[in-house]
C-alpha cells in the first residue's frame, strides 16, 4: 500500500514514542469499506502493528497462543496470520481437530482442515495443540446410538472411542505436541457429567480415552481440560479426583488444563492464586487454555434476524476508557499471579486471535481480549507487557 501524501505513515518516528508510533501505523493500517453492520462503513485491517511479541517476553519455558478459527489456519486471514506468527509460539483449533469437525460420518474423516492447521504451526516452528478428542459436545449422534436408536453398549462406544482417537492421534503422531484428551467431564459441583460417554461406557471412560490417546501417540504430552476451575472449588476438587485417579492408575496425564473464560470480577487473584496452587498439588503444570475476560451481562443469543438489545450489548459502539481500563487492570493482575507461579505454568492460551474472532460476540459485541477489531493492541496488552518485564 503506497501512502497517502501527508500520511502517518510518512512521519519520522524519531519524533514519537514507539507507543505513539505503532498506534499511528496502526490507525493508517486499515482500509474502509461498506459491510459493517447495516451497510454502515466498517475498518478492516491490512497489518497489524507489532511493536513487542509476548513469546519474547514469557518465561523460558511457557508457551503462549491463540486458537485459530479457519480462516486464520487456512492462511485467508493475512493480518491474523501476521499477528499470530509475531506474538505467539503455541496454536490451538477452535474446531478443526474436534470430532464432528473430523468424524462426521462411521468410517469417514475429513482431515484436510485439520492438516493444513497442523502444517500452519509446523512451517512456523509452533507447539501445535490438539482440542479435543473426547467431549460431550460437537460430537455426532452417530458415536453414541445402537441398532435401535437407544444409546449404544460399552463395547461398541468403547470401540468407536479407541477407532476415533486411535486414527487421529495416530496420524498427527509427532506432529502434534499435546492433546485434550477429555474435555468438561464435570459438573459444576464436582460430580462426573452424565453425558452419553459415562452412560454407555461408565466412570473409567476417562481412563480409557487417556490409554487410548498415549497407545496412539506415546510421545504426545496428555491433558483433561474444563472451566471454573479457578471459580469453583467443588469442581476443581473434582478435577484433582480425575488427575489423582489417572495417576494411581498409572496412566500417563501431563497437565491440568483451566480455561480460563474469566469476568471483570472472578476469579479474584487471590482466588486465581490458590487454584493452582491446589492443582500443582498433583505435580503436573497448570495451562491456562482458553483465555478470555466476558465484559457483557449474562444473556442469551438474540433470535435470528433480531439486534440484541441496548441493555444486553451495551459496548456496541465502542469500549469506555474506563472499561477499557479495567480490563487492562484484570489481565496485569492475573499474569502476575501465573508469573508467581512461573515455573508450574506450561501454557497461556487465548481463546481467539483478536476480539472479532472471539467467541463471545454471539450476536452481540464483545471486546475480551487483548487485540481490538482491527487487531490493534489495546491498553490490556500493554498492561501484560509491562508485567511480563517487571514494569
Amino acid at each position: 500500500m503506497q501512502p497517502a501524501k501527508g500520511s502517518v505513515l510518512t512521519r519520522q518516528p524519531s519524533t514519537m514514542s514507539r507507543r505513539a508510533f505503532a498506534a499511528a501505523i496502526a490507525a493508517a493500517a486499515v482500509r474502509v469499506v461498506t459491510d459493517g453492520p447495516g451497510g454502515a462503513p466498517a475498518l478492516v485491517p491490512v497489518l497489524a502493528a507489532q511493536a513487542v511479541a509476548l513469546k519474547d517476553l514469557v518465561p523460558q519455558r511457557w508457551l503462549i497462543g491463540a486458537a485459530l478459527n479457519q480462516n486464520q489456519s487456512d492462511g485467508r486471514d493475512t493480518v491474523a496470520v501476521d499477528l499470530v506468527t509475531r506474538q505467539f509460539n503455541t496454536i490451538s483449533p477452535e474446531n478443526a481437530l474436534k470430532f464432528q469437525s473430523l468424524h462426521p460420518e462411521p468410517g469417514r474423516f475429513t482431515f484436510d482442515a485439520a492438516d493444513r492447521y497442523v502444517a500452519f504451526g509446523r512451517d512456523r516452528g509452533m507447539a501445535v495443540i490438539g482440542h479435543t478428542l473426547v467431549w460431550h459436545s460437537q460430537t455426532p449422534r452417530w458415536v453414541w446410538d445402537g441398532p435401535d436408536g437407544a444409546l449404544a453398549d460399552r463395547a461398541t462406544m468403547l470401540a468407536r472411542m479407541r477407532t476415533h482417537i486411535t486414527t487421529v492421534a495416530g496420524r498427527y503422531a509427532g506432529r502434534i505436541r499435546g492433546w485434550d484428551v477429555v474435555n468438561e467431564a464435570l459438573n459444576e459441583d464436582g460430580t462426573l457429567r452424565d453425558s452419553p460417554w459415562r452412560r454407555g461406557i461408565g466412570d473409567d471412560y476417562i481412563a480409557r480415552a487417556f490409554e487410548f490417546a498415549h497407545e496412539a501417540d506415546p510421545n504426545a504430552e496428555l491433558y483433561y481440560n474444563d472451566y471454573n476451575l479457578a471459580t469453583r472449588p467443588d469442581k476443581r476438587a473434582g478435577a484433582l479426583r480425575i488427575v489423582r485417579d489417572l495417576q494411581q492408575r498409572g496412566i500417563r496425564i501431563d497437565a491440568v488444563g483451566e480455561q480460563g473464560h474469566w469476568r471483570l470480577d472472578t476469579p479474584a487473584p487471590a482466588d486465581l492464586d490458590q487454584a493452582i496452587t491446589e492443582l500443582r498439588g498433583t505435580g503436573l503444570p497448570v495451562m491456562i487454555t482458553e483465555l478470555d475476560v466476558n465484559l457483557l451481562p449474562p444473556a442469551g443469543a438474540p433470535a435470528r434476524g433480531q439486534a440484541p438489545s441496548a441493555e444486553s450489548n451495551p459496548y456496541a459502539s465502542g469500549l469506555p476508557d474506563d472499561v477499557q481500563q479495567a480490563l487492562a487492570r484484570y489481565y496485569a493482575e492475573a499474569f502476575r499471579v501465573l508469573l508467581k507461579h512461573r515455573d508450574g505454568i506450561g501454557r497461556v492460551t487465548f481463546w481467539g486471535v483478536s476480539d472479532a474472532d472471539s467467541w463471545l460476540n454471539r450476536g452481540r459485541v464483545n471486546h475480551p481480549l487483548l487485540w481490538d477489531r482491527q487487531r490493534r493492541p489495546k491498553a490490556a496488552f500493554d498492561r501484560v507487557v509491562a508485567v511480563l518485564t517487571g514494569k
